[in-house]
């Protein structure tokens, strides 16, 4: 574990920084747009454009990060990052602030792209999983830290916006000052989605559902945590211990998930972040602190479903295939996380403060009876067959997935997904009839 800090200690350092102004940035617009009086619908629609600029960010950073190298990259985008926190206090309006989202979306997610590259440059076979773990612990903490931070200054104000400014433009100093030279960059080519839902269907929906909650939870929460009546300290309670549920519970669900059918597990998950969600939804007059405790066992069950359905992906590859598959996978992922925010602010328009949760509620449904459908047309994998579960942060770029220890470790071996590659062709059991 130490070789492994000393290793990256840079990165992980600019990255906390980060991960602090992300988490700090989300859940300050969310509470700031509700308290200038923006409509429920237009504050989705500004939030969201984050999620299409993450998208576009993931397609089109790594080939400039090929062109232009890593340090200039990252240096040019978190300065971009830093500057869009400081025009959203400057500019408060929808328009702005809607394209302030699709840069800052932009910029993050070139940032991972950097990082998680470079992370992957300075791992070995033997630092890799130790790595990953780090900087899992980083991009959860530093999420959850974020949140209360929003504690320091009113949030109507400007001084927090300096504080996401300075911490991000804080993330250039470890990362222009490393004496270690860039890693070389291959950019990745995205697997069509139609080839992807074929070698697992479950996967695929899994990943578009969760993608959808997960643009729902942090791109509403803190609206919907102001509208239900929130202290501006509870709404960073509230938004903290959903993270804290991720990461906390993240590694138990996958321990299971390693020693039982993941399908089963992935149903399970599903459908107690289905229930948490109702209670959350249909509770008259709950104290706080039961709705606090309900939205951490709600984040422990939602949150790793990301990570669970790129295991089940993984499952039915090679491990040299699992890169090509995770730019689609991602994209998959940020498909369903634009259409989080303004899907979720339809169902709080209808519904008021309890539609965000039984949107969310509807969203675990669908997955849920999905996961049964699916057990009934495909023998379940031996679970000797089965990969690692490997733990990803909810916000992760393609290349996060060459931190996985299971992955080659050299660029040059990752192979392709053949346009004819079938999954099943080595089972002995047949899908079972319709």
């Amino acid at each position: 574990m130490y070789s492994a800090l000393m290793a990256a200690w840079a990165l992980l350092l600019g990255m906390a920084f980060i991960m602090l102004g992300s988490g700090l940035q989300g859940t300050l617009l969310g509470l700031r747009a509700t308290l200038e009086g923006f409509p429920t619908a237009v504050i989705g629609f500004v939030m969201t454009g984050y999620f299409i600029g993450f998208l576009l960010g993931s397609v089109i950073a790594p080939k400039i990060v090929e062109r232009v190298g890593h340090i200039r990259v990252f240096a040019a985008l978190a300065s971009l990052a830093s500057a869009s926190a400081l025009v959203h206090a400057v500019f408060v309006d929808p328009y702005s602030w809607g394209a302030m989202r699709v840069v800052t979306g932009f910029s993050y997610a070139g940032l991972y792209v950097v990082a998680e590259s470079w992370l992957n440059d300075r791992a070995t076979n033997e630092t890799r999983g130790q790595i990953l773990s780090i900087y899992m612990v980083v991009s959860f903490g530093g999420m959850t830290a974020g949140q209360l931070l929003l504690n320091l200054a009113d949030p109507g104000g400007f001084g927090l916006f300096v504080l996401i400014s300075v911490l991000v433009s804080l993330a250039l100093v470890p990362i222009s000052l490393t004496a270690a030279p860039a890693p070389t960059f291959d950019a990745l080519s995205p697997v069509g989605l139609r080839q992807l839902y074929s070698i697992s269907p479950l996967g695929v929906v899994g990943g578009l559902g969760t993608g959808l909650a997960n643009g729902t939870i942090f791109g509403m929460g803190a609206v919907y945590g102001k509208v239900a009546g929130m202290t501006n300290a509870e709404v960073s309670l509230f938004m903290g211990l959903i993270l804290l549920g991720g990461m906390l519970l993240q590694w138990p669900v996958g321990r299971i998930s390693d020693l039982l059918d993941r399908r089963k597990v992935i149903l399970g998950v599903t459908v107690l972040a289905m229930l948490a969600a109702l209670a959350a939804g249909t509770m008259p007059g709950r104290p706080i602190w039961i709705l606090l405790g309900v939205a951490f066992l709600f984040g422990g069950m939602s949150l790793p479903m990301y990570s669970l359905c790129a295991a089940h992906l993984n499952d039915y590859l090679d491990p040299k295939q699992m890169v090509a598959a995770s730019s689609g996978f991602v994209l998959v992922s940020g498909l369903g996380a634009v259409l989080g925010p303004v899907s979720a602010s339809v169902a709080m328009h209808f519904a008021g403060p309890k539609g965000f949760f039984l949107w969310l509620a509807l969203i675990k449904c669908c997955i849920g009876l999905f996961a049964l459908w699916r057990m009934t047309r495909r023998a379940s994998m031996p679970i000797e067959d089965q990969g690692t579960f490997v733990s990803m942060p909810p916000r992760a770029s393609p290349v996060a997935v060459t931190l996985n220890p299971e992955t080659p470790e050299d660029a040059a071996d990752w192979e392709e997904i053949p346009p004819d590659f079938d999954p099943m062709a080595q089972e002995t059991e047949e899908e079972k009839p319709e």
